[in-house]
């Protein structure tokens, strides 16, 4: 690997990193196709990396979101599990399909998402359905940007768990660490308000990715020096946006979120 190549690569990651910090996506769903498209590495090569890259995402976010009382802790241990568990089978999966196959996989799961960005802007990062009902798997912050206490209770937790699943087993095939899944199911779906689920979601990918990252690396699809530039560039992005994050509205982010990833399932389906 040439400096050149080092430079971008640490550049991408650093780039997906504050992106993946800010939505709680973990930044794969970014960097893959960005290694991919952009410096020709193989496929499977770029999901290890993005995999890898996710940990560190998560390390770095997570912390600050717990600090926080952003992250629902006892609702990220309980959907970790069915996670952990599609994360597994997605890995084993990803090693028997071609690059081809996994391309227009990522590139149909990507319009997928877009979709359900879409409905976040529609709902608005207001709308969370929450309540101030107690139940075993409720949860409170103090939200600085409308200055006040948000309270809420956790619905649906078997639709919650099932997402889960299927979100572990696209980590584990496509090395997205989930939360493109995971955010917007949670806020929709299980009634999660927009910071927690997002907040949540940076704390169970980390663990998440580390459940299929030996199974690439049983297979050497983990490139050293490729990986390492990575994780530098990812790391440092991360902990910018947990920075930033209070200070971007939701709605600007989730926007162009939407369109990067409109223009980048076209790629990945053409390539």
């Amino acid at each position: 690997m040439t400096l050149h190549s080092f430079f971008f690569i640490l550049s991408g990651g650093f780039v997906t990193g504050i992106l993946g910090a800010l939505l709680g996506i973990g930044g794969g769903v970014f960097f893959i196709p960005y290694l991919v498209l952009f410096l020709n590495i193989p496929i499977h090569q770029a999901i290890a990396t993005g995999i890898v890259s996710v940990i560190a995402t998560s390390s770095a976010a997570a912390s600050v979101n717990v600090e926080r009382k952003f992250t629902n802790i006892r609702l990220g241990m309980v959907l970790e599990v069915a996670t952990t568990i599609g994360a597994v089978l997605g890995g084993v999966s990803a090693n028997v399909l071609s690059g081809s196959a996994l391309s227009k996989i990522f590139g149909i799961l990507l319009f997928v998402v877009a979709f359900l960005m879409i409905r976040r802007i529609r709902l608005g990062e207001g709308d969370a359905r929450s309540t101030e009902d107690q139940g075993w798997l409720r949860g409170a912050y103090y939200d600085p940007a409308i200055q006040k206490e948000v309270k809420y209770t956790v619905r649906r937790v078997p639709l919650g768990l099932t997402i889960s699943f299927l979100a572990g087993n696209l980590s584990g095939l496509l090395g997205i660490g989930g939360g493109v899944i995971k955010v917007p199911a949670m806020n929709l779906f299980c009634a999660v308000p927009m910071k927690a689920a997002t907040a949540t979601s940076n704390f169970m990918i980390g663990v998440t990715a580390v459940a299929s990252a030996f199974i690439y690396y049983a297979h050497n699809q983990i490139h050293p020096v490729i990986t390492s530039a990575a994780v530098i560039g990812v790391l440092f992005g991360s902990m910018v946006g947990t920075t930033i994050s209070a200070k971007v509205r939701a709605r600007t982010i989730t926007l162009i979120f939407t369109v990067v990833l409109l223009i980048l399932a076209v790629l990945m389906i053409l390539r």
